[in-house]
């Protein structure tokens, strides 16, 4: 079956990017402990792209596969099946967040982010958004899921000061799922 992206995030009610999440299986990696180990010679730059022995992955199927089968331990990422895993080299954060949209639900808001491989995550306690760097030029991330983050690109970023500037308030901050997120490192 090929590979068809989500549609646009703006177009998606909350419902559909819940049922988009539920529908997305992904192979359980978390119960996988394989003793064979190398290295995959695989570097996610901080754009998000994905490079192999130094040369550009452009099939965002062939990207999104290996995605599903990240995993982090401690600061290492590694890439595993069942019988191995593989060191994967992340220069900044395994993922980019690359849309935001705003919904709510029972009054309360609800932050939905697409990454650059299409997987939607919506911002709660367990999924939080979190400033790093310095309070002059703080990068943002969501986490996507079990410690893998995904950075904000610019445009993403933009969208969720905008939102943040409308709620108002001191320390500029979202809210999603009951749960606030400063946008400034600590």
């Amino acid at each position: 079956m090929p590979y068809e992206p989500t549609p646009d995030l703006a177009s998606m009610s909350l419902a559909e990017v819940a049922d988009a999440v539920a529908a997305r299986k992904l192979p359980p990696v978390s119960s996988w402990n394989p003793e064979n180990t190398g290295d995959s010679e695989m570097r996610i730059a901080a754009d998000g792209t994905w490079y192999h022995q130094g040369s550009k992955i452009t099939r965002p199927a062939m990207v999104r596969a290996f995605s599903s089968l990240l995993r982090r331990e401690g600061d290492t990422y590694w890439l595993v099946v069942p019988y191995q895993k593989l060191s994967i080299a992340v220069d900044d954060a395994p993922f980019v967040a690359v849309d935001v949209t705003r919904h709510e639900v029972d009054g309360a808001p609800v932050l939905a982010f697409r990454s650059n491989t299409d997987d939607l995550v919506t911002a709660d306690a367990d999924h939080p958004i979190f400033a790093r760097g310095d309070p002059d030029t703080p990068a943002l991330y969501v986490e996507m899921r079990d410690g893998l983050l995904a950075r904000l690109d610019r445009s993403t970023y933009a969208q969720l000061a905008e939102i943040a500037i409308a709620r108002g308030g001191e320390p500029l901050a979202v809210e999603s799922r009951g749960a606030v997120f400063p946008l400034t490192p600590e």
